[in-house]
């Protein structure tokens, strides 16, 4: 008898199940997104739909959202990756139903719904809670560098940003030039172009467009030519700020009275005046004007803090992103957003032990916390660090005593495995080290995506796991 083999025919006309419910085994995550993004509220998404069923249809906004959560939970974040494996993985193939919505479409989704995604955090959160998952005796708090989708290159200081803005104009006009001629190219028909009002409208287009342009996480332009004008403009307001706070700080000077009202120093003496810069000082990312240089590692690059507060068992119930690379400010913030996001989930019961490192050290974020009801076990320095003499006395000895005990102690060291693993989990295991989008309110949405899939891969492993007798 000749050696046996199984066959292996790609010649058959059906190399797959005719049941989708046969391609994966029942405990397979992607069955597990689908179940969850089943019971989620999805009224946000279909919003933005029409109603009368007119035009071309669409893809499922319920199927799409389950792609991008099972992507994300996998760590596959590229619309152009998750196309191909619409086509080449068999889970992708079962979320997308057999469908293969290309990178374009997947793009437009997230960009179109960028704040109902970023809510889909919240929703999970109250999932996680029903599945027992969330307890809030001890909390912790931490921060982690992610890199902004803009490379430290791109980093213009003012002038660098007008001489490009001008070579693009003159690059423009000459393009324009060679194409047509004496004319302008923009001509009106002939019947309007003596409309008398014709400046004056385009003069409020403008203004209509920079009141616009004003407004907090906005978008970021998608044309360089455009994020340059932006770039020009932040770099502008915040010289307009110095100048009007410096010729108030001079005026103080002149008339010599403190913010108390006490006479700070005899008109007698002769007053040196800070000098006002010219033009603005300041640099800024040309490329994501919201992110700024943080350090990680032992370099600086363009990030966003990513904000997180976990539980003991690495639940994140609260996330949120920051553009200043140190810590000092976020402890109040981070904990009231936990306490918000604890209540829409359905939890009662207030946090009880927040711990946190020294980079969180701030006397009226502790004492705010306090005035809460919640105990505070902050590192008032790092470890390497000898006590300084300048915080001497009240909250600060305190802390060093309580932290010198061994329930202190204790209490403190398991801030180390419960906020840590957090981040190394997102960003070594599952690869997410850095944004897919660009602008402060596309990272934030995004960040809150990454942590909500975190908690999805938390209450899947909990609703596999064996029970004991």
């Amino acid at each position: 008898m000749g050696q046996r083999f199984i066959s292996c025919d790609r010649e058959q006309a059906l190399l797959l199940p005719p049941d989708l419910r046969e391609w994966l085994p029942e405990d397979h995550l992607a069955w597990f997104v689908l179940d969850t993004i089943d019971v989620l509220g999805l009224d946000a998404f279909y919003a933005y739909y029409r109603a009368d069923g007119r035009g071309r249809p669409a893809h499922d906004p319920q199927m799409m959202l389950a792609l991008l959560v099972f992507a994300y939970a996998v760590g596959e974040r590229s619309s152009r990756a998750i196309e191909r494996r619409c086509q080449e993985d068999i889970a992708f193939r079962v979320i997308a139903a057999n469908q293969v919505p290309d990178h374009a479409t997947i793009a437009r989704f997230r960009v179109r719904h960028e704040q109902a995604l970023g809510e889909i955090f919240s929703q999970v959160l109250g999932l996680c809670a029903q599945a027992g998952l969330v307890e809030v005796g001890v909390i912790a708090v931490d921060g982690t560098k992610l890199a902004a989708m803009a490379s430290d290159s791109a980093v213009r200081t003012y002038e660098q940003i007008a001489k490009e803005i001008l070579q693009d104009a003159s690059a423009v006009d000459a393009a324009e030039d060679e194409q047509f001629g004496d004319a302008r190219g923009d001509e009106l028909p002939e019947g309007l172009r003596s409309s008398g009002d014709r400046r004056a409208r385009l003069r409020e287009a403008k203004q209509a467009l920079d009141a616009q342009r004003t407004a907090q996480a906005k978008p970021v332009p998608r044309g360089r030519a455009e994020r340059l004008a932006e770039c020009q403009r932040r770099l502008e307001q915040d010289h307009e700020l110095e100048r009007r706070v410096i010729a108030e700080h001079r005026e103080w000077r002149k008339e010599g009275i403190a913010s108390d009202g006490s006479r700070r120093m005899s008109g007698g003496h002769i007053l040196i005046a800070d000098p006002t810069p010219q033009a603005p000082a300041g640099k800024i990312n040309t490329t994501d004007p919201d992110a700024r240089r943080m350090k990680s590692g032992r370099t600086f690059i363009p990030a966003y803090n990513a904000q997180a507060v976990s539980t003991q068992g690495q639940i994140i119930v609260a996330a949120e992103i920051t553009t200043e690379g140190g810590d000092v400010q976020q402890l109040d913030p981070m904990i009231s957003s936990a306490e918000r996001e604890l209540a829409a989930a359905g939890i009662t019961e207030p946090p009880g032990v927040v711990v946190a490192d020294a980079g969180y050290w701030a006397n009226g974020h502790i004492d705010a916390l306090r005035s809460r009801g919640i105990i505070p076990v902050i590192a008032p320095d790092s470890d390497r660090n000898a006590p300084r003499k300048t915080r001497s006395g009240g909250p600060y000895d305190f802390m060093r005593r309580v932290l010198a005990t061994e329930a202190g102690s204790e209490l403190y060291a398991k801030r180390q495995w419960m906020i840590e693993p957090v981040f190394a989990q997102i960003k070594s295991n599952r690869g997410i080290d850095h944004f897919r989008r660009r602008g402060r309110a596309a990272a934030r949405s995004e960040w809150r995506l990454i942590a909500a899939t975190h908690n999805l891969l938390k209450l899947h492993r909990h609703s596999i796991r064996p029970t004991t007798a």
